[in-house]
């Protein structure tokens, strides 16, 4: 049998049955963050607007679509560094603008934005719910998850674009993507008035975050139920693995730490993105909590270590053509160790072995994934992150196929392999 995810057929007891748990119920990045926090069982969390005038054992901070949560060994040392493990909340998706309401030729549409770089064509023709967060007159915010599908973005009929199948399929963002979610003639304020009811509020929200998300839920499939297909695989199997190994790691001498940070499919320019000053602001309260100074902060940073987790693309086996040869990832062979040396990964051969350990230790498989030099590599938040505060990083990832689609697929084993592969390094 297949281990981790297999056996959450059976019982809701098994890593694999949380993971499922944890994609489903994270349909945005507001919704990944309270995933986080519910698994985080017993970690106080800290207002960054308040005093912290002791730094408990086990915290967390929430900052909108980001959090950051740590646990200290059994004897802190300010100078003595940290273990961070980084990720991201964000997906690409639709997301839904402030006035969304139109209709053309008897059908209600919605107004959307597409936020990073999504896969046109795999939003089509899937039943979409809408999830994120909405804010009040007040100011108050609401988190809300229409999970029931809501709207559809059709697809041209083959017999209008009679070429579709030879020529390609050409979709424009702004003429192609709207989706239809009733018919009729739309009125101003009618999404709103609907989605408020949706949250049970006493008025329509005043603004809203909304992302369009498949309602399909995470699936184990395969005939040997070894591959695992969701939505927002990128990068919440990431997040998944370094929160269970978070709560699984005994520190010993630096302090463990994972930081989820929003907006890294539109370059992490935010407050809680990698490019803003979060983690760096929560490092320094740490290390200032310990009863270091900013010398102390320094020393630690410079002792530190980072993973930054995110998934790897996975050798297709209808385009082998696109990997380079000797570095093409497999689904179930352990987390991709990437390397670019155009430092669009942060790896260095120093970071690179220090990941490795960790997966002999945790007694997990690896690989390495080098992009070909004819093609242009991604990159992730650890450059940013070993940027801004100098600390060595390591880039890794679940490989997996079908990257930005509306639907992607991983291994089934291999968000455990992380998972341990991580708790080890935490350790």
């Amino acid at each position: 049998m297949n281990a981790g995810i297999t056996s959450s057929i059976t019982t809701d007891m098994t890593p694999g049955a949380d993971l499922i748990s944890f994609l489903d119920e994270s349909p945005s990045p507001w919704h990944a963050v309270a995933s986080t926090v519910r698994r985080l069982d017993g970690f106080v969390e800290l207002d960054e607007r308040e005093p912290w005038p002791s730094i408990p054992d086990a915290g967390l901070v929430v900052r909108e679509g980001a959090v950051i949560a740590w646990r200290l060994p059994a004897n802190p040392d300010a100078a003595a560094g940290f273990r961070i493990v980084g990720a991201h909340t964000d997906s690409p998706c639709l997301r839904v603008k402030p006035n969304p309401d139109s209709s053309t030729v008897g059908w209600k549409q919605l107004a959307v934005e597409v936020y990073g770089g999504i896969l046109n064509n795999t939003w089509l023709d899937r039943d979409l719910g809408v999830a994120g967060r909405l804010v009040s007159s007040d100011g108050s915010t609401r988190l809300v998850d229409v999970r029931r599908p809501v709207a559809r973005v059709p697809q041209l009929a083959v017999h209008l674009d009679r070429e579709v199948n030879s020529g390609g399929l050409r979709l424009d963002p702004q003429q192609h993507l709207a989706p239809v979610w009733g018919v009729g003639g739309a009125t101003r304020g009618e999404f709103a008035r609907w989605i408020g009811a949706e949250a049970d509020l006493d008025e329509s929200p005043s603004w809203w975050e909304l992302c369009l998300y498949d309602v399909q839920g995470a699936a184990v499939l395969g005939a040997d139920s070894s591959l695992l297909a969701s939505g927002r695989l990128d990068n919440l199997a990431s997040c998944w693995a370094a929160t269970t190994a978070l709560v699984a790691a005994e520190p010993t001498d630096q302090v463990a730490v994972l930081v989820f940070n929003d907006h890294e499919e539109v370059g992490s320019a935010s407050t809680t993105g990698a490019q803003g000053p979060f983690l760096e602001a929560v490092l320094d309260r740490l290390v200032r909590g310990l009863g270091g100074d900013r010398d102390a902060l320094l020393r630690a940073l410079a002792s530190s270590a980072c993973v930054s987790a995110d998934n790897a693309h996975a050798v297709h086996p209808n385009y082998v053509d696109r990997h380079e040869p000797d570095h093409r990832p497999i689904v179930n062979a352990g987390p991709a160790i990437k390397i670019n040396a155009n430092q669009r990964y942060a790896t260095s051969a120093e970071t690179a072995s220090m990941f490795q350990q960790a997966c002999e230790r945790a007694g997990v498989p690896w690989q390495v994934f080098v992009s070909r030099n004819n093609m242009p590599c991604g990159s992730t938040i650890g450059p940013i992150t070993s940027t801004r505060l100098g600390i060595s990083t390591v880039d890794v990832g679940v490989p997996q196929l079908s990257m930005h689609s509306a639907r992607e697929l991983c291994g089934a084993d291999d968000p455990g392999h992380l998972a341990a592969a991580l708790t080890a390094f935490l350790t």
